[in-house]
């Protein structure tokens, strides 16, 4: 019976192997595949399945079948899994036509990310056997998952770790962080793919006893990382639900700050009512006034408010802004900001040439500080929209931050994969960090999260809504607070090593 499998197997993979047309097809749908494993379908199983496929097709004997393979399973990946990047340009930008060329070119550029982890492993290991898969595929599409945290500022969307957030891989989270969930399942999908490609009950056995020793690890990391520091805190999430095309608009200024005004009035009492990013749509410095008088109202009711509001300073730079107007007040300015989208670049040389999205005011400038800001008593690490999906950034306001504060402007995704995928990204970092987490958003995801990554309470989509929930301040680190993702670039930098160090001897014993 073994040696029928074997043959069936066998038969199936050179079948695949000698068609290349088919490769390139199961290519594609392994990439294009692998989104689902993400929210909001969530089918996580389906990353570890979809990753075999793509680390079987690395393998194949042909260096340039496979580095054409990685290419195409790059362009399903991220041609479904960003395809939110067309809905914000097209309904919020130039219009469909330039959105189609921006989104190519952009999935286009991210589906280098899958071909260079292949180029890499086949460079350093041409025959690609278990070492290769086991060790030397895991290692570099972790490494590129890491190289996409700075490349060109940086976009850490889809790393295959956030699809386990709600499965028993997202313990190792507040240990090694969302690369070192990606390793661990990168290297179950090679264990996988190492069976495929020689199936045999030896292989079997032994990635069976690896799986059932993985999984006996981990419940060892089941446990409460932080504590809680005092009393839970009643919040109050606004979500006014302002539509994009509208959001900026004069003629509707008036609606906007009407509309949260009365949705902060009927929740004063609450120890913290939390705005949306970019919720005041004007300047800071103009909406003095109209802030004082909320603040008044909120003191006497023993509230602290937390507005997302741009902020212009006197040397003419200008900020995305998380203003609280608690006792002492405090300001944070976002630090990571998004090309296109709240700056332009290189707008020195090409001036407006590149205004595909543009900031609805004017360029903003990126903070320098991570400031740990006041309310209800309590420090409170805030941070805005992108920011959420850089996990080494948010535990710059650790451990000092007892409470985490998330706001954002989805809109701009539209009704697309893009705000929920965003929001299994927030709910990372909950678990990274051991802290509770408020998100509040524009049109939602507005909800509240656990220090575990459970979500207390959600509000509704597309809709004015309030959510108030009640969330618990806590103190304390996580290791991957300490250590960020050090540990992972050294387990990285080990299993290429032993790839590059095993390549040396084979030609050393070739020369002899």
């Amino acid at each position: 019976m073994a040696d029928d499998n074997r043959a069936l197997f066998s038969g199936l993979y050179t079948g695949v192997r000698d068609r290349p047309l088919l490769k390139g097809l199961l290519a594609l749908l392994a990439g294009g595949s692998l989104p689902l494993a993400f929210a909001p379908v969530g089918w996580a199983w389906l990353a570890v399945i979809a990753l075999a496929a793509f680390f079987a097709l690395a393998a194949q004997p042909s260096r340039r079948q496979a580095l054409w393979s990685a290419y195409l399973f790059g362009l399903g990946y991220f041609g479904v899994g960003v395809s939110w990047v067309f809905v914000s340009i097209s309904q919020y930008g130039n219009g469909p036509v330039v959105a189609m060329l921006a989104t190519a070119a952009f999935v286009s550029l991210l589906a280098l990310f899958p071909w260079f982890a292949v180029y890499l492993v086949r460079r350093l290991c041409p025959e690609m056997d278990g070492m290769a898969l086991w060790l030397g595929l895991p290692a570099a599409w972790v490494l590129s998952e890491w190289m996409r945290t700075w490349f060109l500022t940086g976009f850490p969307w889809l790393f295959v770790g956030y699809s386990q957030s709600d499965t028993s891989l997202a313990l190792i989270a507040p240990v090694f962080g969302v690369l070192g969930v990606s390793l661990l399942v990168a290297l179950l999908a090679g264990g996988l793919a190492w069976i495929v490609l020689g199936p045999s009950l030896r292989r079997v056995t032994l990635v069976g006893g690896v799986l059932a020793a993985v999984l006996a690890g981990l419940q060892l990391l089941d446990r409460e990382w932080t504590q809680p520091a005092g009393e839970p805190i009643d919040a109050a999430l606004l979500q006014g639900n302002m539509a994009q095309d509208k959001k900026w608009d004069p003629d509707y200024r008036n609606v906007t700050l009407e509309r949260y005004k009365a949705l902060t009035e009927q929740q004063l009492g609450a120890d913290i009512v939390i705005w949306p990013e970019a919720a005041i749509p004007v300047w800071y410095d103009q909406a003095t006034e109209y802030l004082a008088g909320l603040e008044a109202l909120a003191d006497q009711a023993g509230t602290s408010l937390m507005v997302g509001v741009p902020v212009r300073e006197a040397d003419g730079r200008n900020y995305n802004a998380v203003v609280s107007l608690s006792d002492p007040p405090g300001f944070y300015y976002k630090r990571h900001l998004v090309p296109f989208g709240e700056y332009v670049p290189f707008r020195n040389l090409l001036g407006s040439a590149l205004d595909v999205l543009g900031a609805p005011m004017s360029d903003f400038t990126p903070g320098r500080e991570a400031p740990v800001l006041q309310a209800a008593g309590v420090p409170v690490g805030a941070f805005i929209c992108y920011e959420a999906i850089f996990g080494a950034e948010v535990t710059e306001l650790l451990p000092e931050a007892q409470l985490l504060v998330n706001i954002s402007n989805d809109a701009w995704f539209g009704r697309s994969l893009g705000p929920l995928q965003h929001f299994q990204m927030v709910r990372m970092r909950a678990i990274e960090t051991g802290r509770d987490l408020l998100r509040a958003t524009n049109t939602g995801v507005t909800a509240a999260i656990g220090h575990d990554g459970k979500v207390i309470k959600r509000a509704p989509q597309f809709e004015v809504a309030t959510l108030n929930a009640e969330v618990t301040p806590r103190t304390g680190a996580t290791p991957y607070v300490g250590w960020r993702d050090w540990p992972v670039l050294g387990l990285i930098a080990l299993g290429l090593g032993l790839l590059l160090v095993s390549r040396i001897r084979r030609h050393h014993r070739s020369d002899i």
